[in-house]
């Protein structure tokens, strides 16, 4: 198998290399946490020392990154993936956004390098299980070549060759997402405060046509517990909001319900903190209702 190339080798793009590892592939990485790359380094991994000497040795070099900002100055700046010898493709596994992908796409152009947007959802439990659904968007031609590489990271879903589609459908995955926990945070803290047991709110809730992402799997396993570990940071989940709501409002979709989920998030992140988990949002309801909702 080919060499492949990694940047960014956190919370997601571990596990993804991980399992790239475990079926068979060579991989050269970076990452500017030295904790990140020494486990991946033990399994048969090459370390180096930037995005450019990930390029000098793959043809195809994957990143998982967490804002816009870095995935640009990764692809694109000095000692970036375009500065490459061997780099030809290069994939885009971040949330960064459809306007950061049209500018990576026309920055990698000029270096004859193609751009992959791909941006995955289904969190660090789906990058170790192999269960993410991978979102893509590029030339028919460079998918075809690629479909067997991101099939380790759980199912595809082809959009189409123009720049950023692929950005575009996970943001809108990500904004319903967050809004699931917002409304359902608000509907717990409500019947809390009334008299309901939490655990009994959130059976009925699941048995019936208010469930959701949130109600199905981010309370029972974070809210209730009390844990607020779900795996999501708050302040990502806010950078993609914000990314979703800025992206309709310039093509001139409305987003009255997004912008106020872009809201919440924003207080939470404030009284929170970035790395807080995003299932905070519901202590924030707490806070404000005078309630706890366990169970």
């Amino acid at each position: 198998m080919a060499v492949l190339g990694f940047v960014g080798v956190g919370r997601m793009g571990g596990p993804m290399v991980s399992r790239l590892i475990e079926a068979g592939h060579q991989l050269v990485i970076f990452d500017t946490q030295k904790q990140a790359t020494d486990a991946l380094a033990a399994k048969g991994a090459k370390v180096v020392a930037s995005p450019r000497a990930v390029a000098d040795e793959a043809e195809i070099v994957l990143v998982s990154l967490p804002t816009p900002d870095i995935v640009k100055a990764v692809a694109l700046g000095p000692d970036g993936v375009s500065d490459g010898k061997r780099v030809r493709v290069m994939v885009d596994l971040s949330t960064s956004g459809p306007g950061a992908a049209v500018v990576v796409a026309e920055g990698l152009a000029k270096k004859n390098i193609i751009s992959v947007d791909s941006p995955v959802s289904g969190g660090i439990k789906g990058a170790t299980n192999g269960t993410l659904a991978v979102m893509v968007s590029c030339p028919k031609a460079t998918f075809d070549e690629l479909e067997p590489i991101l099939k380790t990271f759980g199912k595809i879903f082809f959009t189409g060759e123009k720049p950023g589609l692929a950005q575009t459908a996970k943001l809108a995955n990500n904004l319903m997402a967050a809004a699931a926990l917002v409304i359902t945070s608000e509907a717990m803290a409500m019947g809390v405060k009334a008299g309901l047991d939490a655990k009994v709110l959130i059976d009925i809730i699941n048995v019936s046509s208010g469930r959701n992402s949130a109600s199905e799997d981010k309370f029972p396993r974070s809210v209730l517990p009390g844990t607020f570990d779900f795996g999501f940071a708050t302040g990502l989940s806010y950078k993609d909001v914000r990314l979703c709501v800025d992206e309709a409002e310039a093509m001139g979709v409305p987003m009255v319900v997004g912008a106020a989920v872009r809201q919440m998030l924003a207080v939470t992140q404030a009284k929170f903190g970035a790395q807080s988990d995003f299932t905070s949002i519901a202590k924030v309801l707490e806070e404000w209702a005078g309630v706890e909702i366990r169970g």
